[in-house]
């Protein structure tokens, strides 16, 4: 079968070159053997080349085994550190006599002498973060990156504040960040089944933590990637949906993919059927992959006043691309002075703000209200072009 055409992102400060629709391996171990392992290798004949395995179960490692057996330098992989399996049970720990067995029985279960992007597994708490960073399960961690073991080293959250100590720490090179449009306006916290309750009414948009992490993440170079990009398939359902109406899988992908510094949403997939819907994202049309239209038409919790990067106010009459060069202006304030990398960025445009001529057809586009008009005068004084 002819390869999909499928585009490919740089995964932040690692280098590495990811497909922007990836693969999460979760659900793997639902299904008898071959059938999994051929649909991940039909993935892959796809073009995904990014998979994700936290999961420490001896069949899913299995079934990942044998899939990438004979193409595993085709595939980029993100292994997880302290997902062990106990009595036939998932525990998350950062004791060593059970680290380091289930990371090497990892390495043994994939057929591989290396993992490409080596997860810290699962922190969501402070008190999590800090016995990380002060024991001996961080020293294992550099241990396994110095010796070439694993390649990069990343860490998975479903908190933003913890996604912001590891992108501060320095040696971070990519965060696995859950991020959907109901996630995202939940504001911090250290127990992920609070992102699961009831929404409350008067959430609106996206949190400030969670947009300025985003925005971090790109200003330092830390590349994403996604998980629980469907919200656990509830945004298909209206009736489950807290905006109460439904989103499409297109739609899903799309707006995780116009997140600052994401590089890859990993998907869930327990069907070839699903592998298709995901990437059907890279032949979809605008109207298709249009998310921002479903936000601000909800019911409940729209985004009025900010500029989410969906591109609804193409098309500009001078061709300004207005939602990077939003993005750029949000990177840029977040510091006392506009850092340089987002300046050559900025100015690296084939048009910059200083070129909008205030005709505000873009504000009539915009389904969330942004005055841009006025967003553009503000980023060309900011940026002097």
């Amino acid at each position: 079968m002819k390869k999909r055409k499928i585009n490919y992102r740089r995964l932040g400060r690692t280098g590495l070159m990811v497909s922007e629709v990836g693969f999460g391996a979760e659900w793997l171990e639902r299904h008898d053997h071959d059938e999994a392992v051929e649909l991940v290798r039909y993935a892959g004949r796809q073009g995904i080349n990014i998979l994700d395995c936290w999961m420490p179960y001896p069949k899913t490692r299995d079934i990942v085994g044998d899939a990438i057996r004979g193409c595993r330098e085709d595939w980029i992989l993100q292994g997880h550190i302290g997902a062990t399996c106990q009595d036939g049970q998932y525990v998350r720990t950062r004791d060593m006599q059970h680290v380091r067995p289930a990371f090497e029985d990892l390495l043994k279960r994939l057929g591989t002498d290396y993992i490409d992007l080596g997860m810290i597994h699962y922190v969501d708490s402070q008190e999590d973060w800090d016995h990380c960073m002060n024991s001996d399960y961080i020293e294992y961690v550099r241990e396994l990156h110095d010796s070439g073991v694993i390649r990069h080293i990343g860490l998975s959250t479903h908190n933003p504040r913890i996604a912001r100590r590891a992108v501060e720490a320095g040696f971070v090179e990519t965060i696995l960040f859950s991020i959907n449009p109901a996630f995202d306006m939940k504001p911090a916290s250290e127990d992920i089944d609070t992102l699961f309750e009831p929404y409350e009414e008067g959430l609106s948009g996206i949190d400030p933590e969670r947009a300025e992490l985003y925005r971090l993440c790109e200003q330092e170079d830390v590349g994403l990637t996604v998980m629980k990009g469907y919200f656990g398939g509830r945004l298909f359902d209206p009736a489950q949906s807290p905006f109460g109406v439904a989103f499409t899988p297109v739609q899903c992908i799309h707006y995780s993919l116009t997140r600052p510094a994401v590089a890859s949403i990993l998907c869930g997939y327990d069907t070839i059927e699903q592998v298709n819907e995901a990437l059907a994202y890279e032949t979809a049309s605008p109207e298709e992959k249009d998310y921002a239209s479903v936000l601000a038409a909800a019911p409940m919790h729209s985004c009025t006043g900010q500029c989410t990067y969906c591109g609804h106010c193409k098309p500009c009459p001078v061709d300004l691309d207005i939602a990077m060069i939003n993005k750029y202006y949000d990177l840029a304030v977040m510091q006392p002075e506009v850092p340089e990398s987002v300046r050559s960025h900025y100015e690296a445009l084939e048009h910059t703000a200083s070129e909008c001529i205030g005709c505000r057809g873009c504000e009539e586009r915009c389904p969330f209200g942004v005055g841009v008009a006025d967003r553009m005068v503000r980023t060309a004084e900011l940026f002097g072009c």
